[in-house]
């Protein structure tokens, strides 16, 4: 059973990784654009 559940993870980790960069990388957009105005 172990190695299912390690099979598993191992098949789903990287379209998490991918998604988890995704999302900083909109998060990191949105702040910086929210705070781009206060700088001029």
């Amino acid at each position: 059973m172990f190695c299912k559940i390690k099979t598993r993870l191992n098949a789903t980790m990287p379209p998490l990784a991918a998604d988890a960069i995704g999302a900083l990388a909109l998060m990191v957009t949105l702040f910086g654009g929210l705070h781009l105005p206060s700088m001029f």
